[in-house]
């Protein structure tokens, strides 16, 4: 047990969440391991989010939190000392000290924190898929559009982008379908549809660059205390489909991107996802395996993903099997179903021969938890009642002043606060269509030979002033040389199979589209 003159307190190994009759620790090691915050509304599982949050941070730990009521962004600001708190402090011999923790606000819609965006391509067919809830004949058709744009180097940024590539693959159904399997206007057109919905979600503030640096997320402040950072996420409630599927893609690109780091003292990020029951609502089965996939393994890159919802019972057996830390404040027994959600609370726990779990957890009162946290070689320990300490800064929201002030003195203050719209599929369609057009109007006679050098020159390049080529352009542009030379030299055969496979197997190799997640593409 940790005491100090001071009383009870953290540790360099373990986080003190609260206490009764024995002490509740969550060790720092057995972190990543994941765990559960279930409960009621109204019986205190955002201070218990609060108080595993200040814990995190004051051990170095980077959290990342998504904010649904605003109420978690009081982290930022300093803790008042009022008479209730200090009661409960003092009952469980903790020494209280009003504290504040470095909080980075973030906001898809860019209004109360820095705008998060990510590319389509990191997005991916199958996230994509789900956010728009399509069907598995839709399903295919976009992977098409993706399969398309890699192998003709179109790079999906935004949404424009999308829809140009579908309305392109619309439009060149005939020839695709062979090769890629049917392309039916309708399905096109279904899925145009949806991204209308998706963008009036706010998808179009959403996709586009600058895309998020993850790292950006795994922040240390001047202290070497961990940075906290927020979601604001009331707004984007209202879209549940797109918050589910934003946290999922978080995950799996931070899956992606951080090496394998097996057993730390401690982990590099913690993830905190409010409202996880939206995650696997609706899901079909392939997405729920991968999401079983990914929280099985991210264990090892060193993060660490906490559930926090109203009923154990909206988490899968798969995915609850591998939550190991557990707080549980009081559920409510008024229905059938209420009551088959307290018993299968209570088996979720080790036993304690002292306590009647189930009976318990319908007696908590507000701000009680029954708690079970890993311990020795990971065996959990048996479930113990306890009373969470009070968090040490501010409970409850912030001012729109006190944001305004954290915004501007934010170490990420103006990297992403301006969208930028860069040279991608949309402008090289666009390209295509104003090439091939000028062509004609400048005496094309219509001959093979014109309209090959008209295609050629718009999609590689060779037609744009020198200094605005493209990535996929410059590298394009050797081999369109080539390819006129077999021209010249009268092999006219050569030159469509050139085009077939020489030139578009090299843009796409040169241009690769910005990975997602690689479970979930694979």
């Amino acid at each position: 047990m940790a005491t100090t003159d001071k009383g009870i307190d953290d540790t360099d190994e373990k986080i003190f969440i609260g206490k009764e009759t024995e002490i509740a620790w969550l060790t720092l090691a057995l972190a990543n391991r994941h765990g559960l915050v279930t409960g009621a509304t109204g019986t205190g599982k955002t201070v218990s989010l609060q108080v595993m949050a200040e814990g995190f941070a004051r051990a170095g730990v980077p959290v990342f939190a998504a904010d649904i009521k605003g109420d978690l962004s009081g982290i930022s600001e300093v803790g008042e000392a009022k008479d209730l708190i200090l009661q409960r402090a003092q009952a469980m011999g903790l020494a209280f000290q009003p504290d504040q923790f470095s909080t980075v606000f973030w906001d898809v819609f860019g209004e109360q924190g820095h705008p998060v965006r990510a590319t389509v391509s990191e997005m991916g067919p199958l996230l994509l898929s789900r956010m728009m809830d399509l069907n598995d004949v839709q399903e295919g058709v976009l992977n098409i559009a993706f399969r398309v744009a890699d192998e003709q180097g179109l790079l999906l940024l935004d949404m424009k982008d999308l829809r140009a590539m579908l309305s392109f693959i619309a439009e060149h159904a005939a020839e695709l379908t062979t090769q890629y399997g049917n392309v039916s206007k309708q399905s096109v057109g279904a899925i145009q549809r949806q991204l209308l919905v998706l963008e009036n979600q706010g998808g179009a503030q959403f996709f586009g660059e600058p895309a998020l640096a993850l790292k950006d997320f795994m922040r240390s402040d001047r202290d070497g205390r961990g940075n906290i950072n927020i979601l604001v996420a009331d707004r984007l409630m209202q879209s549940p489909q797109l918050y589910a599927t934003f946290l999922l893609w978080m995950l799996s690109e931070l899956f992606e991107e951080l090496p394998e780091a097996g057993d730390l003292a401690k982990p590099k990020l913690v993830f905190f996802f409010d409202e996880a029951h939206l995650l696997f609502n609706d899901a079909p089965k392939a997405l729920m395996d991968k999401i079983e996939q990914v929280v099985r393994l991210i264990r090892s890159k060193g993060v660490g993903v906490y559930f926090v919802t109203q009923n154990p019972i909206d988490v899968p057996d798969k995915v609850l099997a591998q939550l190991g830390n557990r707080v549980q404040h009081a559920l409510r027994a008024f229905t059938p179903r209420d009551q088959k959600a307290v018993n299968a609370a209570a088996q979720t726990f080790r036993p304690n021969p002292k306590l009647d779990t189930a009976q318990v957890i319908t007696e908590l009162g507000k701000g009680e938890a029954l708690v079970s946290f890993l311990e020795g070689n990971g065996t959990p320990a048996m479930v113990e009642r306890i009373m969470v300490r009070p968090p040490s800064a501010r409970i409850g929201p912030i001012t729109a002043q006190e944001r305004k002030a954290i915004m501007d003195a934010s170490p990420l203050k103006g990297k992403y606060d301006t969208a930028i719209d860069s040279d991608s599929a949309y402008e090289m369609l666009q390209k295509r269509v104003a090439g091939t057009s000028a062509t004609a109007q400048n005496g094309g006679d219509g001959s093979v030979l014109g309209q090959l050098g008209a295609i050629v020159g718009t999609i590689f390049g060779t037609n744009v002033k020198r200094g605005k080529l493209s990535t996929g352009q410059v590298i394009a542009r050797d081999v369109t040389r080539t390819v006129t030379n077999k021209v010249v030299g009268g092999v006219v055969a050569d030159l469509g199979k050139s085009l077939g496979g020489s030139l578009g197997g090299s843009v796409g190799r040169a241009i690769v589209r910005g990975a997602l997640g690689g479970l979930l593409r694979r």
